[in-house]
């Protein structure tokens, strides 16, 4: 298969290439896990590439509390962020979840929000973390709140020539995310919860991937945790809300029931690990 493929050299420089351009006549290429993977089975026949290899969107920045992560960043490079274990427990366990240490070299966080696949490992995360999407484009720069972008799957919400420059989450938060796979290593996951709380004093927000079109904040069951340290009951009463919401999907993966079974188990073991990260735990919990 033959393409065409562009290497601008600045963010103004793809934009007007992406604004002069056909709608969907080119393909943005950042990590390229997933598009050279579509491309090699056909599912992709771009004829033109617009490659971010030389874009400058790769910085991590702590400004008021917030993180600022880079679009093009490579997975493994935030992996190996010295404290972010410490600082933002979820997130790292997140990124581990996706492949193998190979494919966190090369795929990126900007790559994951623009794919919106429902059974990504970082977009519940990012979820739970209220995460806020910085786009550039042919107006300007703008900031979008993630669930805006996350419409459908593989279809972000984004205006015509718009590009992921970064994400923007809290520089600190207690969290976790845990999966249910048939395999450990290099499978899907049938179901991804995440729970974080962004701001001190609550409420908790929990997110799911894997069970439904694209991944969501569950409302239904963050009503269930305003408190930073809720209650063991009210531990239950989220699980089981989250239990009951009503689009779960039964696929090749895993049926409708099994999932609901699974997210109720582990939106319980999520949030206890979580809790005792957060405020008042004990030390050494």
């Amino acid at each position: 298969m033959e393409f065409e493929i562009e290497f601008p050299r600045s963010p103004e420089e793809a934009v007007r290439v992406l604004s002069s351009a056909a709608p969907g006549s080119v393909s943005v290429l950042a990590g390229g896990t997933d598009l050279l993977l579509d491309i090699e089975s056909g599912r992709a026949r771009p004829k033109r590439l617009l490659s971010l290899r030389y874009l400058p969107w790769r910085g991590v920045e702590r400004s008021g509390g917030r993180l600022r992560i880079g679009s093009l960043l490579p997975l493994r490079d935030l992996e190996e962020r010295p404290g972010l274990g410490e600082a933002l427990p979820g997130l790292l366990e997140a990124i581990r979840a996706v492949g193998s240490p190979a494919l966190r070299a090369r795929a990126t966080l900007g790559g994951n929000v623009v794919r919106g696949s429902p059974a990504s490992d970082l977009l519940p995360v990012l979820l739970a973390l209220e995460a806020e999407v910085l786009v550039r484009g042919p107006e300007g720069p703008r900031r979008v709140p993630l669930p805006e972008l996350l419409q459908s799957s593989r279809q972000p919400a984004l205006l015509p020539a718009e590009l992921v420059e970064a994400i923007e989450i809290p520089d600190r938060a207690p969290s976790a995310f845990l999966w249910q796979r048939v395999r450990p290593t290099n499978d899907i996951s049938q179901v991804g919860v995440a729970v974080a709380l962004p701001r001190p004093d609550g409420p908790w927000r929990v997110a799911l991937g894997g069970v439904a079109p694209v991944p969501r904040r569950l409302p239904e069951a963050e009503a269930e945790l305003p408190d930073a340290r809720p209650s063991e009951a009210s531990i239950r009463a989220a699980a089981e809300a989250a239990a009951r919401w009503a689009s779960f999907v039964t696929d090749r993966r895993a049926s409708e029931a099994h999932r609901r079974r699974i997210v109720a188990v582990l939106i319980a073991r999520a949030l206890g690990r979580a809790i005792a990260r957060g405020p008042g735990a004990t030390a050494g919990r």
